[in-house]
Protein backbone atom coordinates (compact mmCIF):
# COMPACT_ATOMS: atom_id res chain seq x y z
CA UNK A 1 0.00 0.00 0.00
CA UNK A 2 1.33 3.42 -0.59
CA UNK A 3 0.54 6.73 -0.48
CA UNK A 4 2.28 9.98 -0.74
CA UNK A 5 1.84 13.56 0.75
CA UNK A 6 3.40 16.70 -1.27
CA UNK A 7 3.15 20.21 -0.66
CA UNK A 8 5.36 23.11 -2.33
CA UNK A 9 6.99 26.68 -0.40
CA UNK A 10 9.51 29.36 -0.70
CA UNK A 11 12.14 30.29 0.90
CA UNK A 12 10.45 32.05 3.25
CA UNK A 13 8.05 28.98 4.18
CA UNK A 14 10.18 26.44 2.78
CA UNK A 15 8.12 22.96 1.72
CA UNK A 16 10.46 20.71 3.88
CA UNK A 17 8.30 22.26 7.06
CA UNK A 18 5.63 19.14 5.86
CA UNK A 19 9.02 17.02 7.67
CA UNK A 20 8.22 19.28 11.70
CA UNK A 21 4.02 19.08 10.56
CA UNK A 22 4.47 14.86 10.18
CA UNK A 23 7.28 14.58 12.94
CA UNK A 24 9.18 12.82 10.17
CA UNK A 25 12.70 14.05 9.22
CA UNK A 26 13.09 14.45 5.59
CA UNK A 27 16.85 13.05 5.16
CA UNK A 28 15.63 9.75 7.25
CA UNK A 29 14.09 6.50 6.14
CA UNK A 30 11.88 5.67 8.94
CA UNK A 31 10.43 1.79 9.92
CA UNK A 32 7.49 1.60 11.94
CA UNK A 33 6.30 -2.31 13.39
CA UNK A 34 1.86 -2.48 12.90
CA UNK A 35 0.41 -5.23 13.63
CA UNK A 36 0.47 -6.41 10.12
CA UNK A 37 3.38 -5.74 8.70
CA UNK A 38 6.07 -2.97 8.55
CA UNK A 39 5.40 0.78 7.55
CA UNK A 40 8.18 2.54 5.99
CA UNK A 41 7.96 6.54 5.63
CA UNK A 42 10.51 8.36 3.23
CA UNK A 43 10.73 12.01 1.40
CA UNK A 44 11.56 11.14 -2.83
CA UNK A 45 12.24 15.18 -2.77
CA UNK A 46 12.80 17.56 -0.57
CA UNK A 47 13.11 21.20 -1.27
CA UNK A 48 12.18 24.53 -0.28
CA UNK A 49 9.87 24.31 -3.11
CA UNK A 50 8.37 21.21 -3.14
CA UNK A 51 8.47 18.29 -0.53
CA UNK A 52 6.90 14.84 -1.04
CA UNK A 53 6.41 12.40 2.18
CA UNK A 54 5.52 8.44 1.40
CA UNK A 55 3.96 6.15 3.75
CA UNK A 56 4.33 2.92 1.96
CA UNK A 57 3.05 -0.06 4.29
CA UNK A 58 4.54 -3.63 3.48
CA UNK A 59 1.44 -6.19 4.77
CA UNK A 60 2.81 -9.75 6.01
CA UNK A 61 0.02 -11.98 4.50
CA UNK A 62 1.05 -14.66 6.77
CA UNK A 63 0.67 -12.34 9.82
CA UNK A 64 -2.97 -10.75 8.23
CA UNK A 65 -4.26 -15.14 8.29
CA UNK A 66 -3.19 -15.41 11.73
CA UNK A 67 -4.95 -12.43 13.33
CA UNK A 68 -8.00 -13.27 12.12
CA UNK A 69 -7.80 -14.73 8.52
CA UNK A 70 -7.35 -11.67 7.07
CA UNK A 71 -10.97 -9.96 7.82
CA UNK A 72 -12.84 -9.26 11.13
CA UNK A 73 -16.97 -9.38 11.51
CA UNK A 74 -18.15 -7.39 8.47
CA UNK A 75 -14.63 -7.62 7.46
CA UNK A 76 -12.42 -7.69 4.22
CA UNK A 77 -14.49 -9.77 1.45
CA UNK A 78 -11.94 -10.71 -0.65
CA UNK A 79 -9.38 -12.32 1.97
CA UNK A 80 -12.24 -14.56 1.99
CA UNK A 81 -11.59 -15.73 -1.16
CA UNK A 82 -8.22 -16.59 -0.36
CA UNK A 83 -6.27 -16.93 3.09
CA UNK A 84 -2.76 -15.79 0.88
CA UNK A 85 -3.61 -14.74 -2.52
CA UNK A 86 -5.63 -11.54 -2.25
CA UNK A 87 -5.61 -7.79 -2.50
CA UNK A 88 -4.86 -6.92 0.53
CA UNK A 89 -1.09 -5.97 0.37
CA UNK A 90 -1.50 -3.76 -2.55
CA UNK A 91 -5.20 -1.87 -2.25
CA UNK A 92 -5.35 1.52 0.37
CA UNK A 93 -8.19 0.17 2.88
CA UNK A 94 -7.97 0.36 6.99
CA UNK A 95 -4.66 -1.29 7.16
CA UNK A 96 -3.42 1.94 5.87
CA UNK A 97 -5.80 3.96 8.25
CA UNK A 98 -4.26 2.06 10.88
CA UNK A 99 -0.72 2.63 9.71
CA UNK A 100 -1.34 6.41 9.76
CA UNK A 101 -2.02 6.65 13.03
CA UNK A 102 0.56 4.76 14.05
CA UNK A 103 2.91 6.72 12.16
CA UNK A 104 1.36 10.32 12.02
CA UNK A 105 -0.70 9.91 15.13
CA UNK A 106 0.52 13.97 16.01
CA UNK A 107 -0.03 15.10 12.63
CA UNK A 108 -3.32 13.65 12.81
CA UNK A 109 -4.38 15.27 16.42
CA UNK A 110 -2.72 18.50 14.72
CA UNK A 111 0.17 18.71 16.65
CA UNK A 112 3.46 20.20 16.39
CA UNK A 113 5.27 21.40 19.26
CA UNK A 114 8.21 22.85 16.65
CA UNK A 115 5.56 24.79 14.88
CA UNK A 116 2.16 25.38 16.24
CA UNK A 117 1.26 28.26 13.86
CA UNK A 118 1.51 26.29 11.06
CA UNK A 119 0.06 23.35 12.24
CA UNK A 120 -3.23 25.47 12.12
CA UNK A 121 -2.81 26.94 8.94
CA UNK A 122 -4.34 25.31 5.61
CA UNK A 123 -1.45 24.24 2.64
CA UNK A 124 -1.07 23.64 -0.60
CA UNK A 125 -1.37 20.03 -0.79
CA UNK A 126 -1.28 17.14 -3.32
CA UNK A 127 -2.60 13.44 -2.16
CA UNK A 128 -1.88 10.57 -4.00
CA UNK A 129 -2.78 6.89 -3.40
CA UNK A 130 -2.33 4.72 -6.83
CA UNK A 131 -4.24 1.71 -5.89
CA UNK A 132 -7.89 2.64 -3.96
CA UNK A 133 -10.48 -0.03 -3.81
CA UNK A 134 -13.70 2.13 -4.32
CA UNK A 135 -17.29 0.37 -4.32
CA UNK A 136 -19.43 3.01 -5.72
CA UNK A 137 -16.72 3.69 -8.58
CA UNK A 138 -14.81 7.02 -9.52
CA UNK A 139 -18.25 8.86 -8.62
CA UNK A 140 -18.47 7.60 -5.26
CA UNK A 141 -15.07 9.20 -4.59
CA UNK A 142 -15.81 12.48 -5.61
CA UNK A 143 -19.18 12.70 -3.78
CA UNK A 144 -17.01 11.98 -1.24
CA UNK A 145 -14.00 14.27 -1.06
CA UNK A 146 -15.92 16.92 -3.44
CA UNK A 147 -17.78 18.85 -0.77
CA UNK A 148 -13.83 18.52 1.70
CA UNK A 149 -12.21 21.37 0.11
CA UNK A 150 -10.42 19.95 -2.07
CA UNK A 151 -10.03 21.91 -5.71
CA UNK A 152 -8.92 18.66 -7.38
CA UNK A 153 -10.47 15.29 -6.85
CA UNK A 154 -9.34 13.22 -9.77
CA UNK A 155 -10.39 9.22 -9.74
CA UNK A 156 -9.47 7.56 -12.49
CA UNK A 157 -10.74 4.06 -12.81
CA UNK A 158 -8.27 0.99 -12.99
CA UNK A 159 -8.40 -1.35 -15.30
CA UNK A 160 -8.69 -4.94 -15.00
CA UNK A 161 -6.36 -5.63 -17.93
CA UNK A 162 -4.72 -2.57 -20.21
CA UNK A 163 -4.56 -5.84 -22.90
CA UNK A 164 -8.09 -6.36 -22.65
CA UNK A 165 -9.45 -3.00 -22.66
CA UNK A 166 -12.94 -5.11 -23.04
CA UNK A 167 -12.50 -6.05 -20.04
CA UNK A 168 -13.59 -3.34 -18.45
CA UNK A 169 -12.99 -1.73 -15.64
CA UNK A 170 -12.02 -2.61 -12.04
CA UNK A 171 -13.13 -1.61 -8.47
CA UNK A 172 -9.32 0.01 -7.85
CA UNK A 173 -9.67 4.10 -8.79
CA UNK A 174 -5.85 6.27 -8.62
CA UNK A 175 -6.98 9.06 -6.43
CA UNK A 176 -5.19 12.55 -6.81
CA UNK A 177 -6.42 14.98 -4.07
CA UNK A 178 -5.37 19.03 -4.69
CA UNK A 179 -6.01 21.74 -2.63
CA UNK A 180 -5.20 24.01 0.36
CA UNK A 181 -6.19 22.17 3.75
CA UNK A 182 -5.21 22.04 7.24
CA UNK A 183 -2.58 18.59 7.03
CA UNK A 184 -4.44 17.51 10.36
CA UNK A 185 -7.70 17.50 7.88
CA UNK A 186 -6.72 15.85 5.11
CA UNK A 187 -5.25 12.94 7.22
CA UNK A 188 -8.15 12.75 9.16
CA UNK A 189 -10.30 12.74 6.17
CA UNK A 190 -8.24 9.96 4.60
CA UNK A 191 -8.30 7.84 7.92
CA UNK A 192 -11.82 8.00 7.53
CA UNK A 193 -12.79 7.40 4.38
CA UNK A 194 -10.40 5.00 2.93
CA UNK A 195 -12.23 2.38 4.40
CA UNK A 196 -15.42 3.75 3.49
CA UNK A 197 -14.59 3.37 -0.09
CA UNK A 198 -13.10 -0.20 0.72
CA UNK A 199 -16.31 -0.79 2.32
CA UNK A 200 -14.57 -3.08 4.56
CA UNK A 201 -12.62 -3.76 7.29
CA UNK A 202 -9.95 -5.94 8.75
CA UNK A 203 -10.92 -5.94 12.42
CA UNK A 204 -13.85 -6.11 14.32
CA UNK A 205 -15.99 -2.95 15.39
CA UNK A 206 -16.02 -2.18 18.69
CA UNK A 207 -18.31 0.42 20.37
CA UNK A 208 -15.02 2.16 20.93
CA UNK A 209 -15.38 2.98 17.16
CA UNK A 210 -17.98 5.36 17.21
CA UNK A 211 -15.81 7.92 19.40
CA UNK A 212 -13.01 7.22 16.66
CA UNK A 213 -15.28 8.10 13.70
CA UNK A 214 -16.52 11.74 15.87
CA UNK A 215 -13.03 12.62 16.53
CA UNK A 216 -11.46 12.07 13.16
CA UNK A 217 -14.94 13.84 11.72
CA UNK A 218 -15.02 16.67 13.72
CA UNK A 219 -15.33 19.93 11.19
CA UNK A 220 -16.50 17.89 8.36
CA UNK A 221 -18.97 14.77 8.54
CA UNK A 222 -21.88 16.72 10.74
CA UNK A 223 -22.25 18.40 7.63
CA UNK A 224 -21.37 16.31 4.91
CA UNK A 225 -24.27 15.29 2.51
CA UNK A 226 -23.43 11.47 2.81
CA UNK A 227 -23.17 11.34 5.93
CA UNK A 228 -25.25 8.17 6.47
CA UNK A 229 -23.47 6.42 3.81
CA UNK A 230 -20.05 7.11 5.70
CA UNK A 231 -21.09 6.60 9.00
CA UNK A 232 -22.86 3.01 8.19
CA UNK A 233 -19.66 1.87 6.38
CA UNK A 234 -17.54 2.93 8.73
CA UNK A 235 -18.63 1.00 11.14
CA UNK A 236 -19.68 -1.88 8.60
CA UNK A 237 -23.20 -1.25 9.05
CA UNK A 238 -23.43 -1.74 12.59
CA UNK A 239 -27.15 -0.53 12.96
CA UNK A 240 -27.14 0.08 16.80
CA UNK A 241 -23.50 2.05 16.58
CA UNK A 242 -24.80 3.64 13.62
CA UNK A 243 -27.79 5.26 14.73
CA UNK A 244 -25.59 6.31 18.44
CA UNK A 245 -22.98 7.91 15.79
CA UNK A 246 -25.93 9.76 13.68
CA UNK A 247 -27.54 11.56 17.39
CA UNK A 248 -23.98 12.22 18.49
CA UNK A 249 -23.35 13.94 14.61
CA UNK A 250 -26.78 15.59 14.94
CA UNK A 251 -25.97 17.36 18.17
CA UNK A 252 -22.81 18.47 16.91
CA UNK A 253 -24.40 19.83 13.59
CA UNK A 254 -27.16 22.04 16.14
CA UNK A 255 -24.30 22.84 18.40
CA UNK A 256 -22.46 24.74 15.45
CA UNK A 257 -25.69 25.63 14.02
CA UNK A 258 -25.87 28.19 17.04
CA UNK A 259 -22.42 28.60 17.80
CA UNK A 260 -22.72 26.73 21.18
CA UNK A 261 -20.72 23.97 23.04
CA UNK A 262 -22.02 20.21 22.36
CA UNK A 263 -22.47 19.81 26.19
CA UNK A 264 -24.88 23.06 26.52
CA UNK A 265 -27.04 21.77 23.75
CA UNK A 266 -26.97 18.16 24.89
CA UNK A 267 -27.98 19.15 28.04
CA UNK A 268 -31.74 16.96 29.09
CA UNK A 269 -29.65 14.87 32.13
CA UNK A 270 -28.45 16.95 34.90
CA UNK A 271 -25.60 14.61 35.99
CA UNK A 272 -25.14 16.13 39.63
CA UNK A 273 -26.88 14.47 42.26
CA UNK A 274 -30.52 15.87 42.64
CA UNK A 275 -32.59 14.90 45.41
CA UNK A 276 -35.58 17.34 45.11
CA UNK A 277 -38.92 15.52 43.88
CA UNK A 278 -40.21 16.38 40.78
CA UNK A 279 -43.67 16.20 39.51
CA UNK A 280 -44.21 13.18 37.80
CA UNK A 281 -44.60 14.28 33.85
CA UNK A 282 -48.12 14.16 32.33
CA UNK A 283 -47.37 11.15 29.87
CA UNK A 284 -46.09 9.30 32.62
CA UNK A 285 -49.43 9.35 34.67
CA UNK A 286 -51.52 8.95 31.41
CA UNK A 287 -49.54 5.59 30.87
CA UNK A 288 -50.33 4.69 34.53
CA UNK A 289 -53.70 5.35 34.71
CA UNK A 290 -54.25 2.93 31.22
CA UNK A 291 -52.12 0.20 32.71
CA UNK A 292 -54.19 0.43 35.35
CA UNK A 293 -57.90 0.27 33.90
CA UNK A 294 -56.29 -2.33 31.84
CA UNK A 295 -55.99 -4.81 34.63
CA UNK A 296 -59.00 -3.63 36.34
CA UNK A 297 -60.28 -4.99 33.51
CA UNK A 298 -58.31 -8.19 33.04
CA UNK A 299 -57.42 -7.69 29.45
CA UNK A 300 -54.18 -9.67 28.52
CA UNK A 301 -54.37 -9.20 24.99
CA UNK A 302 -54.27 -5.61 24.38
CA UNK A 303 -54.40 -3.12 21.10
CA UNK A 304 -52.24 0.50 21.10
CA UNK A 305 -54.26 2.01 18.45
CA UNK A 306 -51.74 5.19 16.92
CA UNK A 307 -49.17 3.60 19.03
CA UNK A 308 -46.79 6.43 18.08
CA UNK A 309 -42.85 5.97 18.74
CA UNK A 310 -43.93 3.01 21.45
CA UNK A 311 -43.89 4.53 24.49
CA UNK A 312 -46.79 2.35 25.98
CA UNK A 313 -45.91 -0.51 23.95
CA UNK A 314 -42.91 -0.62 25.99
CA UNK A 315 -44.98 -0.06 29.32
CA UNK A 316 -47.27 -3.09 28.55
CA UNK A 317 -43.98 -5.10 27.79
CA UNK A 318 -42.77 -4.82 31.11
CA UNK A 319 -46.47 -6.37 33.08
CA UNK A 320 -46.33 -9.99 31.79
CA UNK A 321 -50.19 -10.13 32.47
CA UNK A 322 -49.97 -8.82 28.75
CA UNK A 323 -49.81 -11.70 26.79
CA UNK A 324 -49.98 -10.35 23.51
CA UNK A 325 -49.62 -6.25 22.48
CA UNK A 326 -50.13 -4.90 19.26
CA UNK A 327 -49.13 -1.49 17.97
CA UNK A 328 -50.71 0.47 14.98
CA UNK A 329 -49.72 3.20 13.42
CA UNK A 330 -50.49 4.78 9.80
CA UNK A 331 -46.80 6.38 10.13
CA UNK A 332 -43.98 4.17 9.01
CA UNK A 333 -41.14 6.71 10.72
CA UNK A 334 -43.03 6.59 14.26
CA UNK A 335 -42.96 2.54 14.07
CA UNK A 336 -39.51 2.48 13.04
CA UNK A 337 -38.38 4.75 16.10
CA UNK A 338 -40.85 2.48 17.92
CA UNK A 339 -39.00 -0.62 17.15
CA UNK A 340 -35.45 1.19 18.28
CA UNK A 341 -37.30 2.07 21.58
CA UNK A 342 -38.03 -1.70 22.33
CA UNK A 343 -35.04 -3.39 20.54
CA UNK A 344 -37.07 -5.86 18.28
CA UNK A 345 -34.05 -6.27 16.83
CA UNK A 346 -32.26 -7.51 20.28
CA UNK A 347 -35.32 -8.87 21.51
CA UNK A 348 -35.64 -12.74 22.94
CA UNK A 349 -37.66 -14.85 21.29
CA UNK A 350 -40.24 -14.82 24.03
CA UNK A 351 -40.35 -11.94 24.97
CA UNK A 352 -40.46 -10.61 20.55
CA UNK A 353 -43.54 -13.13 20.39
CA UNK A 354 -45.72 -10.94 22.50
CA UNK A 355 -45.61 -7.71 20.65
CA UNK A 356 -46.79 -7.06 16.70
CA UNK A 357 -46.36 -3.48 15.40
CA UNK A 358 -48.50 -2.75 11.90
CA UNK A 359 -48.84 -0.07 10.03
CA UNK A 360 -52.57 0.61 9.52
CA UNK A 361 -54.98 3.73 9.62
CA UNK A 362 -57.98 3.61 12.05
CA UNK A 363 -60.44 4.86 9.97
CA UNK A 364 -60.76 1.84 8.28
CA UNK A 365 -62.01 -1.75 9.43
CA UNK A 366 -59.10 -4.51 9.49
CA UNK A 367 -60.59 -7.92 10.45
CA UNK A 368 -57.04 -8.79 12.24
CA UNK A 369 -58.63 -6.55 14.85
CA UNK A 370 -60.78 -8.26 15.83
CA UNK A 371 -61.19 -10.42 18.98
CA UNK A 372 -59.06 -8.69 21.60
CA UNK A 373 -59.83 -7.57 25.20
CA UNK A 374 -58.88 -4.01 24.93
CA UNK A 375 -58.21 -1.41 22.76
CA UNK A 376 -56.34 1.70 23.77
CA UNK A 377 -56.56 5.02 22.04
CA UNK A 378 -54.51 7.45 24.03
CA UNK A 379 -53.99 11.30 22.74
CA UNK A 380 -55.29 10.16 19.01
CA UNK A 381 -59.08 11.54 18.46
CA UNK A 382 -57.82 15.30 18.32
CA UNK A 383 -55.74 14.48 15.70
CA UNK A 384 -58.13 13.53 13.59
CA UNK A 385 -60.42 15.95 11.46
CA UNK A 386 -64.03 15.86 12.89
CA UNK A 387 -65.24 14.17 9.82
CA UNK A 388 -62.93 11.54 10.15
CA UNK A 389 -64.17 10.67 13.48
CA UNK A 390 -67.18 8.55 12.45
CA UNK A 391 -65.02 6.88 10.72
CA UNK A 392 -62.59 5.73 13.35
CA UNK A 393 -65.53 5.31 15.37
CA UNK A 394 -66.91 2.21 13.48
CA UNK A 395 -63.32 0.70 12.89
CA UNK A 396 -63.04 0.42 16.36
CA UNK A 397 -66.39 0.13 17.98
CA UNK A 398 -68.34 -1.58 15.35
CA UNK A 399 -65.91 -3.72 13.50
CA UNK A 400 -63.53 -4.57 16.17
CA UNK A 401 -65.41 -4.28 18.93
CA UNK A 402 -63.16 -5.21 21.59
CA UNK A 403 -64.49 -6.03 25.14
CA UNK A 404 -63.05 -2.58 26.78
CA UNK A 405 -61.88 0.66 24.84
CA UNK A 406 -59.81 3.34 25.84
CA UNK A 407 -59.89 6.75 25.02
CA UNK A 408 -57.93 9.66 26.56
CA UNK A 409 -57.84 13.34 24.81
CA UNK A 410 -56.60 16.83 26.07
CA UNK A 411 -59.41 18.73 28.26
CA UNK A 412 -59.60 22.10 26.84
CA UNK A 413 -60.56 23.82 30.19
CA UNK A 414 -57.33 22.72 31.62
CA UNK A 415 -55.40 24.73 28.87
CA UNK A 416 -55.65 28.08 30.54
CA UNK A 417 -53.16 26.11 33.90
CA UNK A 418 -50.42 25.69 31.40
CA UNK A 419 -48.70 29.36 31.19
CA UNK A 420 -46.52 28.95 28.68
CA UNK A 421 -49.88 28.11 25.98
CA UNK A 422 -51.26 31.42 24.53
CA UNK A 423 -55.00 31.66 25.22
CA UNK A 424 -56.85 30.08 22.54
CA UNK A 425 -53.92 27.81 21.53
CA UNK A 426 -54.22 24.06 20.90
CA UNK A 427 -51.37 22.19 23.37
CA UNK A 428 -50.06 20.92 19.65
CA UNK A 429 -49.92 22.21 16.34
CA UNK A 430 -51.18 19.04 14.70
CA UNK A 431 -54.39 18.54 17.23
CA UNK A 432 -57.64 19.47 15.33
CA UNK A 433 -59.58 20.21 17.97
CA UNK A 434 -59.75 19.93 22.18
CA UNK A 435 -62.95 19.17 24.10
CA UNK A 436 -64.12 20.35 27.05
CA UNK A 437 -65.35 17.79 29.25
CA UNK A 438 -69.18 18.15 28.82
CA UNK A 439 -68.11 18.36 24.82
CA UNK A 440 -66.03 14.51 25.11
CA UNK A 441 -68.84 13.04 27.87
CA UNK A 442 -71.35 14.02 24.77
CA UNK A 443 -69.55 12.50 22.42
CA UNK A 444 -68.49 9.25 24.42
CA UNK A 445 -72.30 8.68 25.71
CA UNK A 446 -72.89 8.62 21.94
CA UNK A 447 -70.48 6.39 21.12
CA UNK A 448 -71.26 4.17 23.53
CA UNK A 449 -75.48 4.04 22.71
CA UNK A 450 -74.85 3.22 19.49
CA UNK A 451 -72.20 0.14 19.75
CA UNK A 452 -73.87 -1.46 23.20
CA UNK A 453 -70.92 -0.18 25.65
CA UNK A 454 -71.49 1.35 28.87
CA UNK A 455 -68.97 4.41 29.81
CA UNK A 456 -67.29 6.19 32.85
CA UNK A 457 -64.90 8.60 32.86
CA UNK A 458 -61.71 9.15 34.78
CA UNK A 459 -59.36 12.25 35.21
CA UNK A 460 -55.44 11.77 34.97
CA UNK A 461 -53.73 14.26 36.87
CA UNK A 462 -54.82 17.08 39.03
CA UNK A 463 -58.30 17.24 39.20
CA UNK A 464 -58.34 21.15 39.49
CA UNK A 465 -62.00 22.10 41.26
CA UNK A 466 -62.44 24.54 38.75
CA UNK A 467 -61.29 23.14 35.26
CA UNK A 468 -60.66 19.97 35.82
CA UNK A 469 -57.70 17.38 34.97
CA UNK A 470 -54.94 18.00 31.95
CA UNK A 471 -56.64 14.72 30.30
CA UNK A 472 -60.04 12.86 30.28
CA UNK A 473 -60.11 9.33 30.04
CA UNK A 474 -63.15 7.22 29.26
CA UNK A 475 -63.45 3.66 29.58
CA UNK A 476 -65.68 1.56 27.53
CA UNK A 477 -67.06 -1.45 28.37
CA UNK A 478 -68.84 -3.99 26.16
CA UNK A 479 -71.98 -4.88 28.00
CA UNK A 480 -73.37 -7.94 29.57
CA UNK A 481 -75.22 -9.58 26.85
CA UNK A 482 -72.90 -8.30 24.13
CA UNK A 483 -70.13 -9.45 25.56
CA UNK A 484 -71.67 -12.87 26.07
CA UNK A 485 -72.42 -13.09 22.79
CA UNK A 486 -68.88 -12.64 21.80
CA UNK A 487 -69.22 -9.48 20.68
CA UNK A 488 -71.18 -9.62 17.10
CA UNK A 489 -71.83 -6.39 15.63
CA UNK A 490 -75.84 -6.33 15.58
CA UNK A 491 -76.09 -2.33 15.10
CA UNK A 492 -73.59 -2.00 12.01
CA UNK A 493 -76.56 -0.70 9.92
CA UNK A 494 -77.89 1.44 12.40
CA UNK A 495 -74.40 2.92 13.29
CA UNK A 496 -73.83 3.59 9.17
CA UNK A 497 -77.49 5.40 8.99
CA UNK A 498 -76.48 7.12 12.00
CA UNK A 499 -73.80 9.45 10.03
CA UNK A 500 -72.92 11.89 10.23
CA UNK A 501 -73.16 12.12 13.71
CA UNK A 502 -73.20 16.05 15.22
CA UNK A 503 -70.77 16.39 17.14
CA UNK A 504 -69.16 19.34 19.54
CA UNK A 505 -67.69 22.41 17.24
CA UNK A 506 -63.56 22.40 17.37
CA UNK A 507 -61.72 25.11 19.23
Amino acid sequence: MFLTISTTGSPERPATDLGFLLHKHPEKAQAFSTAHGTAHVFYPEASAERCTAALLLEVDPVALVRRGKGKGRGGAPDAALAQYVNDRPYAASSLLSVAMTTVFKSALNGACRAMPERAQEPLPLRIEVPALPARGGAELVRKLFGPLGWTRVDAVAVPLDEQFPEWGDSRYVRLVLEGELRLADALRQLYVLLPVLDDAKHYWVAPDEVDKLLRAGEGWLADHPEQRLITSRYLSRRWGLTRQAMERLELVRLAESDDLEVESVDNAVDETTDTEERPVPLAEQRRAAILEALRAAGASRVLDLGCGQGQLVQALLKDVRFTEIVGLDVSMRALTIASRRLKLDRMGERQAGRVTLRQGALTYTDKQLKGYDAAVLSEVIEHLDLPRLPALEYAVFGSARPRTVLVTTPNVEYNVRWETLPAGHVRHGDHRFEWTREEFRHWAGQVAGRHGYAVTFVPVGPDDPEVGPPTQMAVFTMTTADAASGGTDDTTKETKAAWPVPLAPCR
